[in-house]
């Protein structure tokens, strides 16, 4: 068993397992930005990561998807995004990282889109339908890629696979409007999730006169949504969202007092 370990790159019972920065440099040969430190260093059991496009999202959470595979023996990680197409992007960045291991990436025999470790630990992308993806239990964690996009009920059908394990949650996503469960728990989630921001002008990949010329192609309000990470308003709504939430208030009492039960 232990040639084995070794042969694919995995952790033995007399190895101390790297902590996840040192795992993304060391063994997967990746260089993370400033901003991709801070999430690699940061609380990931309820994560929020609102980023601009092209920053490589799916990219580093595969590879913190791939950590949790590689050091938690048996352990399932579950990817779900809008489409099956998506999924399957997520799952090919993790069999590349997993390649860098020395582990020849191969399914685990049930699922289309899925990566099986040598350890038993399993890496499975589900496609966009609340009809189709349930029947998981006990997920290590659970990594909602272009959160926005992903359907109230999807979102309401997944969360119970951290029922028993109460595992981790992390939704990833370039905003789409103030709607959906990804602005609410952005903007009301309160203090159980941890944030991570990152507009394109922070992002030293993009260039500055990329972002001018996106800027003037674009439009102010698309660009800020694409790139500057800016919730706004859907088009073709009559009132925004910020004065139909304005006309609220817990101070008002109602006209007519609640009928007794």
């Amino acid at each position: 068993m232990l040639e084995e370990h070794l042969n694919y790159g995995e952790p033995s019972k007399s190895t101390p397992i790297p902590d996840l920065i040192q795992f993304v440099r060391e063994r997967l040969d990746f260089s993370p930005d400033a901003k991709q430190q801070q999430l690699l260093t940061g609380n990931l059991h309820r994560a929020l990561l609102n980023c601009t496009r092209q920053w490589g999202k799916s990219t580093i959470t595969a590879a913190i998807a791939l950590h949790r595979a590689w050091s938690q023996p048996a352990s399932v990680t579950i990817v779900v995004s809008p489409s099956a197409r998506q999924s399957g992007e997520f799952l090919r960045k993790a069999n590349w990282f997993a390649k860098k291991l020395g582990i020849r990436p191969r399914g685990d025999g049930d699922n289309e889109i899925s990566l099986l470790l040598p350890n038993d630990s399993r890496l499975v992308g589900l496609p966009g339908s609340e009809s189709t993806v349930r029947g998981f239990s006990n997920v290590s964690l659970m990594v909602i890629d272009e959160a926005a996009r992903v359907s109230d009920e999807l979102y309401k059908a997944v969360r119970p696979f951290l029922a028993a394990s109460n595992g981790d949650l992390m939704l990833m996503s370039t905003p789409w409007g103030k709607r959906g469960f990804f602005y609410e728990e952005w903007m009301n989630g309160g203090s159980r999730w941890q944030r991570f921001k990152v507009p394109a002008t922070e992002c030293p990949r993009i260039a500055p006169e990329f972002l001018a010329d996106e800027r003037s192609t674009l439009g102010e309000k698309w660009f800020s949504q694409e790139y500057l990470c800016e919730f706004s308003d859907v088009g073709g709504t009559l009132f925004s969202r910020d004065i139909i939430e304005r006309a609220f208030s817990d101070d008002v009492k109602p006209l007519f007092p609640a009928r007794p039960s």
